[in-house]
């Protein structure tokens, strides 16, 4: 498998700094968000401007990639990225950070896009499971790597969004370099909402309540940990256990769904998810309960997205399954663009460990219409399920495929003076 990775450690490497700086801001802008006098509420407002800048680049980002090809998009996209980092330090004000954080989702969206057509332009049926797991793996690494960064430099100066922008801008290079051929423009993947809720309700509802759940933890975690007593140090601990955690489960939670209903353990684990949130609410006077609580929590909590991605593929045609993921995608943004607002008003009302409370009470609540829904619908007999696969689950783009994709499916729509470079003619001398 070595050559296979050769042929995309440029992509990768772009994808573990921009990420790497992106994880950093997660953590950081609560943090320093709180050390300038913003309220929870306004925090949570920017915490939920940047999902909805990644559901504006999930629908408009595929046009900027098709004006400017696969390279110069990808340049543009990071560096306005690594500029709005810089610009954090000079305006802390919630006016100002949330609409930067919406600039920096759409882009974020847009360098997904980008990235992941890249890597299945380039892959072929036999290598594309391999490729996609490699770039999961980075994607998570770097995201967890870049939160224990927040400890290098004090959170009231601008050391930390000076590190975060460095990272971010790097990206560009890589890629800049890479002597791999550009790919296909990507395609414009259609949305298809009321489709999947006719074949696979649990996993249209169920994405849009994940999204509230995790996304008001992402955008409020760090907030809420440093609220019940973490120092800075500790809240990068409790953030990166967190996530390792989600990442880590997501395997076996995946195959275990593959032999029995998935909606049971995507029930099972929302309750799980719900009770250690709880627990975190009523228990997490210290920081070992924090760290211990915030270990199942990001275990129970965060593979629950893929299960329900993994779902919508067992109940829609294989010919569908672009489609479905995008729609699956984007149904998860826009709970994310609710889930920090939300929880930022209870926060406001009830305190920092507020936010468990909330992500327990989506969670118990999908959980009852989950478990409602094997009540009434029966399950799928293993041999008729697609298997798990964590590289087309993981919630971190629309365009990721389990083959290659085809230009004469109705889900795309492909630029018809396209050819591809082999297919160009020659050159004039």
């Amino acid at each position: 498998m070595a050559p296979h990775l050769r042929q995309i450690a440029s992509l990768l490497l772009a994808v573990a700094l921009l990420l790497a700086g992106n994880g950093l801001q997660f953590t950081l802008l609560p943090l320093r968000g709180a050390a300038e006098g913003m309220g929870t509420l306004a925090l949570g407002l920017i915490g939920s401007a940047y999902y909805a800048g990644f559901v504006l680049g999930c629908v408009l980002g595929p046009f900027v990639i098709l004006r400017a090809g696969h390279i110069r998009a990808f340049a543009a996209m990071v560096a306005v990225a690594a500029a709005v980092t810089l610009a954090y330090a000079l305006a802390p004000t919630p006016a100002a950070w949330a609409a930067f954080r919406l600039v920096t989702g759409f882009c974020l969206a847009g360098f997904y896009l980008t990235i992941e057509s890249w890597l299945n332009d380039g892959a072929t049926n036999d290598n594309r499971g391999f490729v996609m797991s490699a770039y999961i793996i980075v994607n998570f690494g770097a995201i967890t790597l870049g939160q224990m960064m927040v400890t290098l430099y004090p959170v009231e100066e601008a050391g930390s969004f000076m590190l975060a922008a460095i990272l971010s801008s790097l990206a560009i290079v890589p890629v800049a370099l890479t002597r791999s051929a550009q790919p296909a423009p990507i395609t414009v993947v259609r949305f298809r909402p009321f489709a999947l809720f006719e074949a696979a309700p649990v996993a249209l509802v169920a994405s849009f309540a994940i999204g509230i759940a995790n996304g008001a933890f992402w955008g409020l975690g760090a907030l809420s940990a440093a609220g019940s007593g973490l120092n800075v140090r500790d809240v990068a601990i409790f953030m990166s256990i967190a996530v390792a955690a989600g990442a880590v489960a997501q395997w076996p939670f995946g195959r275990l769904s593959d032999r029995i209903d998935r909606r049971l353990v995507l029930g099972s684990i929302l309750i799980g998810a719900a009770v250690s949130g709880l627990a975190i609410f009523f228990f997490g006077h210290s920081v070992a309960a924090l760290i211990v609580f915030g270990f199942l929590f990001g275990a129970l909590a965060l593979p629950a997205y893929s299960l329900a991605a993994a779902h919508g593929y067992d109940k829609t045609p294989r010919a569908d399954l672009v489609a479905t993921s995008a729609t699956i995608l984007l149904a998860n943004g826009l709970g994310a663009a609710i889930g920090p607002l939300a929880a930022g008003a209870l926060m406001s009302a009830q305190g920092p460990r507020a936010l468990f409370l909330f992500t327990a009470i989506v969670q118990t609540l999908l959980a009852a219409y989950v478990f409602y829904r094997t009540r009434v619908q029966v399950s799928l007999l293993p041999p008729e399920k697609t298997d798990f696969d964590l590289a087309t689950t993981a919630p971190v783009g629309a365009v990721v495929t389990a083959e290659s994709p085809d230009p004469d499916s109705s889900d795309f729509a492909v630029p018809e003076d396209f050819a591809r470079p082999a297919e160009r003619p020659p050159a004039e001398p």
